[in-house]
């Protein structure tokens, strides 16, 4: 009995050193990645302060919003290149031979990796249901409340700025102290209307955390389809706060709730002749008013399907503990298992690409990773258990 718990405790002990392994590698390998992905991402969103006039610390938040996303975007990759990694390893330092000396069977270390991506595959679902969407809506939401606090530095001498919507300013000279020359306003109302003003000179205030351009000595011409008329002013204040940012403000289907989406589509997919492309319309929802029903399947099934991928990805990697007995096979079983690991990632993306062809296809498709965990398992447990040649 004192060696049979010997054994067990000595067995958990390995469980636990491989399990280590494989999670110290993920995190430093996903967090390197993903930082580098969320940098290039940053540089690409430095037009909201460039183009759009928002501050500093608007595209600080902003930028930081879109770190779950990218890391969620990662795990399954990243999860793959873990456990071919960790293996390999072992395999080469023969570490291997410590599970089979003790008595684990190869069966057994397959058992313990595919339990093991459960935990990943958890993750996956979190992120994707619940906290992506929510970081992404928040985002969203800070850029539409937010004020173009970064329009004082846009404002240059002899250049036309158009960093909102309907609206154009462009200034003559720029002095020193924030005080400008010869301004010209031109303000779009409706496809009828518009405003333009002129000052000779005027300043940038800041009033209650919002700008204020102070003009002087100027005129106002309201221009109508039909009429125009011009008034003469000696000082006007004029609210930029009332214009918004030319950022797409609009919530995309990546922003909304996933309990919403079940509810965009509960009552379309009981209907055998749904039209892929057809638009929502006059939904109890408003939320999924304006969008195609197949952009909201292929949201739905991006957040929920493709985590299941994780378990397929993690039994191809732990093939790598079964060698083939023929030398010529043995020299690319590692990069068979590699680039077979790789293809049917790609294969989870390109997947959606074939919903709608018929209802057989959809519930094939959204089935698909639990079938190959089914096949993947069977043929890993006929190899193991009677030690058959991978030919």
């Amino acid at each position: 009995c004192i060696f049979i718990k010997t054994i067990i405790s000595m067995n958990k002990l390995i469980f636990r050193k491989f399990s280590l392994d494989i999670l110290n590698f993920f995190l430093l390998s996903s967090l390197c990645i993903t930082f580098i992905i969320w940098i290039i991402q940053a540089v690409n969103f430095l037009d909201l302060v460039s183009d759009d006039g928002h501050s500093l610390s608007i595209y600080f938040y902003y930028v930081s919003l879109n770190f779950p996303k990218i890391f969620s975007k990662t795990i399954i990759f990243v999860f793959f290149i873990s456990i071919f990694y960790i293996i390999n390893k072992y395999d080469n330092s023969n570490e291997l031979i410590v599970f089979w000396t003790n008595g684990i069977k190869r069966i057994h270390l397959i058992n313990f990796i595919i339990k093991f991506s459960v935990f990943f595959l958890i993750l996956q679902l979190i992120l994707n249901v619940f906290i992506v969407p929510k970081s992404q809506n928040l985002a969203r939401n800070f850029i539409k409340e937010s004020n173009i606090d970064f329009l004082p530095k846009l404002i240059s001498e002899k250049k036309f700025i158009n960093v909102v919507k309907n609206l154009t300013i462009f200034v003559e000279d720029y002095m020193k102290g924030g005080e400008l020359k010869k301004i010209y306003i031109n303000e779009k109302i409706d496809r009828e209307k518009s405003k333009i003003i002129v000052a000779d000179r005027g300043k940038i205030i800041k009033k209650s955390d919002k700008y204020i351009l102070r003009l002087y000595d100027g005129a106002i011409t309201n221009i109508n389809i039909d009429k125009t008329f011009a008034i003469n002013f000696s000082e006007t204040d004029y609210d930029l706060s009332n214009f918004s940012t030319k950022t797409v403000t609009v919530t995309k289907i990546q922003e909304i709730d996933t309990r919403i989406l079940f509810l965009c589509v509960k009552d379309l997919l009981l209907n055998k002749k749904i039209d892929e492309n057809k638009y929502i319309k006059n939904s109890k929802n408003k939320m999924c008013d304006n969008r195609t029903i197949k952009s909201i399947i292929e949201e739905l099934y991006k957040r929920i399907i493709l985590p299941f991928y994780t378990l397929i990805i993690s039994l191809i990697g732990a093939s790598l503990i079964i060698n083939p007995k023929s030398s010529f096979f043995l020299k690319s079983h590692k990069l068979n298992i590699f680039l077979t690991g790789c293809a049917i990632i790609i294969l989870s993306q390109i997947s959606l690409n074939y919903f709608f062809i018929s209802n057989l296809t959809n519930y094939l498709i959204i089935l698909f990773p639990l079938i190959l965990v089914a096949f993947f398992y069977i043929f890993l447990s006929i190899l193991t258990k009677f030690k058959l040649n991978l030919l």
